[in-house]
């Protein structure tokens, strides 16, 4: 009888030991704060003190520009969440990060949810239907931003590039211009040839016609 109640005795107690290691375990880490993934979000802050703003309270159009600003701001967070998520799951499926970030991610990726849903019920606050548009447009005015940042550094980059590559831009110099003065009271060879030329009427070419072929060409 003895030999039957020491190996039951041993598993109640192996699997006794993991039931409890479990529970504490799931315990501590469902109160666990992680670290966030995004640090803070100043749009969402300024847009709420503006609508909390009464004395005296924010215009419509100050209230409607603040939330497309925040708007943009959570377009870029879920692109940046599609970007680091597939590279951070591969990370932690090969042990190289702990699970502190991803379950920071995670959490991120939840919060944005319920921002995204705060910011369309926001928009259709002030017009009905609003909020099935303004990430779109969100979304436009963020490309329209990096096209104009874009824009206005390639001044910038094209000097850095010279400078480093010590490329000196092209100048186009004008031709010295011939000169049909006669010397010494004869007229220069030049000269005396298109006064022959435009003595004559078949061999001529006004500058009518000039400007008609060029018209023509182009």
């Amino acid at each position: 009888m003895a030999s039957v109640l020491v190996p039951v005795a041993y598993v109640i107690i192996i699997f006794g030991g993991l039931f409890v290691f479990s529970f504490f375990y799931r315990k501590h880490t469902s109160i666990k704060v992680y670290e966030p993934y995004f640090p803070s979000h100043p749009e969402r802050n300024a847009y709420i003190t503006l609508l909390q703003k009464t004395d005296p309270p924010a215009q419509d159009a100050l209230l409607k520009a603040a939330l497309v600003r925040r708007a943009m701001a959570d377009v870029q967070r879920v692109l940046r969440i599609r970007e680091d998520k597939p590279a951070l799951q591969n990370l932690l499926q090969k042990g190289s990060i702990g699970d502190d970030l991803w379950n920071s991610l995670l959490a991120a990726e939840k919060e944005l949810e319920a921002e995204i849903m705060e910011v369309v019920a926001e928009a259709n606050s002030f017009v009905e239907g609003w909020g099935q548009v303004i990430f779109p447009t969100a979304n436009e005015m963020l490309a329209n931003e990096k096209m104009r940042v874009a824009f206005e550094q390639t001044n910038e980059l094209k000097a850095e590039i010279e400078s480093k590559y010590e490329i000196k831009s092209r100048t186009i110099t004008a031709a010295p211009s011939t000169s049909s003065k006669p010397t010494n009271g004869l007229l220069s060879p030049t000269s005396s040839a298109e006064t022959a030329a435009s003595s004559d009427n078949e061999g001529s070419v006004n500058s009518k016609s000039v400007r008609d072929l060029l018209c023509a060409s182009f």
